[in-house]
């Protein structure tokens, strides 16, 4: 057997190591994807009826394709969890003196992660649509959409695996998800950024969860605040710019780490 197939065949049975833990908790697999929706529900249904979208538009419509990018970066607190969890058990060592790709392991939980984004983006959508959202944009819009939405959870995995690596023990790891929410609540997701005073709206424009929510309202034809700023203005060009950077940086990142375990 070539050294690919190897590697695709070791990759699979990790990510079927993945599948079998869904299978004994599931409980953790449902909440993971119902809380998202119970996030869409609690500002959609409480919060909604008091928003204005400026030059007309259903704020649901609004609001919706920004708790799809939303939900993508929040799911970096599930693979940060997982890899402290591997690595405090010396599961990770265990795999690494194995006679097995090294590469692995980390292709294995990026596989099964990106089931979950896209199961959790089906859920999302299917309870948007339960609301009364809509998308009247092409197959060709929607379905770019969906990339960009995966694009970005493709790169935010990728930080989760690297900071999940460098923290090594889950307590750590709770204090870094802290951080996760500022970070998404200080986008364009549920208000505009222009709304917001001056260099808070400045920080939220330049938010790559912002660049992403505001590319995918333009694709689904959904209401959309703009403001004068570059960012604002190219939204399309950054929601790809936004993920190859991380992708860029925290990739080589995590696996140099994952590398260096045990020296």
């Amino acid at each position: 057997m070539s050294g690919a197939m190897w590697a695709v065949t070791d990759s699979w049975t990790m990510t079927r190591r993945g599948f079998a833990h869904w299978a004994r908790q599931p409980v953790q697999v449902v909440v993971g994807l119902v809380f998202p929706v119970m996030m869409l529900l609690m500002f959609g249904c409480f919060l909604g009826g008091g928003m204005a979208v400026p030059g007309g538009g259903d704020y649901t419509e609004y609001l919706v394709p920004g708790m799809f990018a939303l939900t993508m970066a929040f799911g970096l607190e599930t693979t940060m969890t997982a890899v402290t969890q591997d690595l405090g058990r010396g599961v990770l060592d265990r795999f690494r003196s194995m006679p097995m790709t090294p590469s692995a392991v980390l292709v294995g939980r990026s596989i099964l992660d990106m089931v979950q984004s896209a199961l959790s983006l089906l859920v999302m959508v299917g309870a948007g649509l339960a609301m009364g959202w809509r998308w009247h944009g092409g197959p060709a819009g929607a379905l770019s959409a969906v990339g960009l939405l995966l694009l970005l959870r493709f790169a935010m995995l990728w930080i989760g695996i690297h900071v999940g690596l460098v923290a090594g023990r889950p307590e750590l790891v709770q204090a870094v998800q802290i951080l996760v929410w500022p970070v998404g609540f200080l986008s364009n997701a549920f208000v505009s950024a222009a709304s917001m005073p001056g260099w808070l709206g400045a920080v939220a424009e330049w938010n790559p969860l912002s660049a992403t929510a505001g590319a995918v309202r333009e694709l689904f034809a959904n209401p959309r605040w703009t403001g004068d700023s570059w960012a604002a203005g190219h939204g399309l060009l950054l929601a790809v710019v936004w993920p190859l950077v991380l992708l860029a940086v925290f990739f080589p990142l995590a696996v140099r780490r994952y590398r260096r375990l045990g020296h």
